[in-house]
């Protein structure tokens, strides 16, 4: 089936074609699709390929095109690269060949004038409203493409004199010859430049006849143009001549004590006034012609804006509206009642805490590895017994609050009026959490049951959050996130981790929530899976791979999140992370890419289509979508970050010392506190205190579920056995297996369940109900009948107790 012969080449024009490559000795020449735009040669192999991989691109503005005989040529970069292909015929090569000149001496012309590219197009005064900007702008581009047809003109005029020499001079040696062998080659010559001649004069009335059309175009825009300019410039000469009647009436009116009206009493203000109310009818017009031209669904995306902006009091235009407005607001009240004497209480402003920006560095001790991990293959890692040699001083409930660090993603996505949007943004924001993981080889502390942490940012960031150790076994802390922007966050984690001697799996096994309160769209998904590499011999490094589906019960939409795992032969970017946010239909809307370490961008679909097959036979999508958007983009480290565990700015100030926090609070954990300040001998032995503190509550605990579960009798005879020192080898061995079995980093194991008990069947409720019957302080289980998921949430009084200053109800942990 033959292919429809692509048009004549006209210079400037992308240029696109099958050609056939020399790949190897093997395969011989394949079939590829070759496209030729500024002055750049790819191919790709097929058209589907061209959204997303291209296999090679060669500068022609340093290339030698040669022509090898009918429908070969050679293209060459001086060695580094060289293209042997082939066209289907030879007037298919001469097109080609064609082509690939007019853009190579397009590209070295451009080349040769780069450095003074940038004062062909001067940046609008600043004088001039975005209106005026935006004309500017268009006048400029149109200058410049029809700047670029002339270009072509005249590149087109060099080759046609360029091959009308060489067509002379063939002509020329033609008349010489005598009639012989060589009259055949001379002619196929004389063909052969014929042809490149003609397809260059065609070229060159092509684009004589685009210069044409445009400057007759444009012209008329041009005089409209002209006579809106002169009647904005008539309309504010009247207007500043109406504002200087009225300054001189206010002024004459206040020199002569005269009464003003009220909405006259303060002469700053009507001044303001007047000019905002003559203001619209000029520059305002502008910003509202700029406005409609960039609310264009095909062309635009409306982003909320940065909330930074607002509380510096910056006012640029382009940011959303409803946002600017709320803040602004706020920020004039504030400033009103400050500047105001006679106001009845004075605002005293609370100067922003300074928190801290370095701790003590990491000390550099020798550990053996391998002597702890030997024993340790299969295991789950919370049963493992760890000193703080391999830990970090932050505890688990610190570094889950660490995925608070990027909550303006949240504040965004709460001011987003659409909810595919929205998803965007909260997607994004489920990717950064991982941002901070990249270096962190370190392992948290294992909280105690009953630890809490609050991160108080309300007043700097305008959310807190809350988090509690709610179960050890299996280990799950319960955290609670509030904001002022109109969202909450809600999660609870548990942790299944499995160390496998080259490297340590861990996946968290809990569910994500977070509910917006102005258009209470509520949003659940779960964590991917951690892995940490040579653990035993090489440097530890992170990778996070899995999948995540971020889920919208109220609309129905979804974004389905892939982070790639590091492959050493993949061609991939590492640590890449893609997803498709798609509506309740399955219509696909928005495409995200990026790393989880440095940057999300995501981007509008305007079109999709089937493409071909991958590699495994699955029919890939290829998406048509707008310019990519930065969505996210990682926070640099610290200065020093790497003495300092790789910890963040917000993970420096997180075991800060505070006051006024609860008893069981993490920043008040001795050992913790310890090994931030270097002594990781106290720290160990402090470890074991708490631990087996741990252990000894717990038997009590379990001794009180067992007397409540039984009758008074057998509640005698439980207590009397416990106490009894004629215990059988058994139990007491059991005992010990079990006190061996509890070395862990925070508490016991559940205990061993002996398979027969010489006392009775007064074990039998002890055995078969749970031994531990904890109950969380600040958190109660809650099933969820949106996601379907049983976790624990914030039930109040933590903050109110704060406040009051009394803390008797906690435990006393440490």
């Amino acid at each position: 089936m033959s292919e429809p012969k692509p048009p004549t080449p006209t210079p400037g024009d992308t240029y696109k074609g099958w050609l056939f490559k020399w790949t190897n000795y093997i395969k011989g020449y394949q079939r590829r699709w070759f496209v030729l735009s500024n002055g750049l040669l790819s191919y790709y192999r097929s058209q589907a390929e061209m959204g997303h991989t291209c296999r090679g691109t060669i500068n022609l503005a340093t290339a030698n095109i040669a022509v090898e005989d009918s429908c070969n040529f050679v293209i060459s970069n001086g060695g580094a690269q060289t293209y042997h292909l082939k066209a289907s015929t030879e007037v298919e090569r001469q097109r080609w060949i064609t082509a690939l000149e007019l853009a190579k001496a397009k590209a070295v012309h451009m080349q040769a004038e780069s450095d003074d590219s940038g004062d062909e197009c001067p940046a609008a005064p600043p004088s001039s409203g975005q209106g005026g900007g935006c004309r500017n702008l268009e006048i400029q581009s149109t200058l410049r493409t029809l700047g670029s047809k002339v270009e072509d003109l005249n590149t087109c005029n060099d080759l046609i004199v360029k091959h009308g020499s060489a067509l002379q001079r063939s002509l020329s040696e033609l008349e010489a010859l005598r009639v012989s062998g060589d009259v055949g080659d001379k002619m196929k010559q004389v063909t052969e430049r014929a042809t490149l001649f003609r397809i260059t004069s065609n070229a060159m009335i092509n684009a004589c006849r685009d210069f044409l059309s445009l400057a007759q175009s444009h012209s008329k825009r041009w005089q409209k143009a002209l006579h809106s300019e002169r009647d904005q410039r008539i309309r504010l000469e009247e207007t500043l001549e109406q504002l200087a009647k009225q300054h001189n009436h206010l002024e004459r009116a206040f020199r002569g004590a005269t009464v003003l009206p009220s909405s006259f009493s303060n002469p700053a203000l009507g001044n303001k006034g007047g000019v905002s109310g003559k203001g619209d009818a000029s520059d305002e017009d502008d910003d509202n012609e700029f406005f409609d031209a960039m609310e264009d669904p095909a062309e635009f995306i409306t982003v909320p804006a940065d909330p930074k902006y607002h509380r510096s009091g910056s006012n640029a235009s382009g940011f959303s509206c409803e946002t600017g407005m709320d803040d602004q607001s706020v920020n004039f009240d504030e400033l009103s009642l400050a500047s105001n004497p006679e106001s009845p209480q004075t605002l005293e402003l609370e100067p922003v805490r300074q928190r801290r920006t370095r701790i003590p560095d990491k000390p550099n001790y020798y550990l053996n590895l391998w002597s702890i991990m030997k024993n340790c293959i299969g295991k789950e890692l919370s049963k493992i017994p760890m000193p703080v040699n391999f830990n970090e001083p932050l505890s688990m409930l610190q570094r889950l609050s660490e995925d608070l660090e990027y909550y303006e993603l949240l504040d965004k996505a709460a001011k987003c009026q659409s909810s595919l949007e929205q998803m965007c943004y909260v997607a994004a924001f489920t990717v950064s959490s991982y941002s901070t993981t990249v270096h962190r080889t370190g392992k948290p502390f294992n909280p105690l049951l009953g630890e809490t942490f609050e991160l108080d940012r309300l007043k700097d960031c305008g959310y807190r959050s809350l988090c509690e150790q709610v179960s050890h076994h299996p280990p799950a802390a319960a955290h609670h996130a509030l904001s002022e922007k109109g969202w909450t966050l809600r999660q609870e984690i548990t942790l299944a981790s499995k160390f496998r001697g080259k490297y340590l799996s861990i996946m968290p096994l809990g569910s994500i929530q977070c509910l917006f309160d102005k258009s209470e769209n509520h949003y659940s998904w779960k964590k991917v899976t951690t892995t940490v590499h040579n653990i035993i011999v090489g440097k530890l490094w992170i990778d996070q791979s899995g999948e995540i589906d971020v889920v919208n019960h109220k609309t129905g939409d979804r974004c389905h999140l892939k982070f790639a795992p590091y492959s050493y032969f993949s061609r991939d970017v590492p640590r890449k992370v893609t997803g498709v946010v798609t509506d309740k239909d399955g219509k696909a809307h928005y495409v995200l890419s990026g790393t989880w370490d440095e940057k999300m961008e995501f981007s509008r679909i305007m079109q999709s289509s089937k493409g071909e097959n991958g590699t495994e036979g699955k029919q890939r999508t290829v998406y048509q979508t707008l310019k990519a958007k930065e969505i996210w983009k990682k926070n640099p480290l610290p200065e020093g970050a790497e003495n300092m565990y790789f910890f963040s700015s917000l993970a420096l100030t997180l075991n800060e010392s505070e006051e006024g926090v609860a008893p069981t609070d993490s920043r008040r954990r001795p050992d913790q506190r310890m090994m931030e300040d270097g002594r990781w001998d106290e720290a160990n032995a402090e470890k074991q205190k708490l631990e087996e503190k741990q252990r000894i509550v717990r038997r009590e605990r379990e001794r009180e579920f067992v007397k409540a579960a039984s009758t008074p009798e057998e509640a005698v005879t439980e207590d009397s056995i416990n106490d009894s020192p004629l215990k059988t080898d058994g139990v007491e061995t059991g005992t010990e297996a079990s006190e061996v079995s509890d070395e862990t980093d925070t508490e016991d194991s559940p205990p061993l369940t002996p398979v027969a008990s010489p006392y009775g069947p007064s074990h039998v409720p002890f055995q078969s109900a749970h031994p531990d019957n904890y109950q969380a302080m600040w958190f109660d289980k809650f099933d969820d009948p949106a996601s379907g998921e049983t976790l624990h949430v914030y039930k109040g009084g933590y903050w109110e107790a704060k406040e009051q200053g009394s803390w008797d109800m906690c435990p006393e942990i440490f």
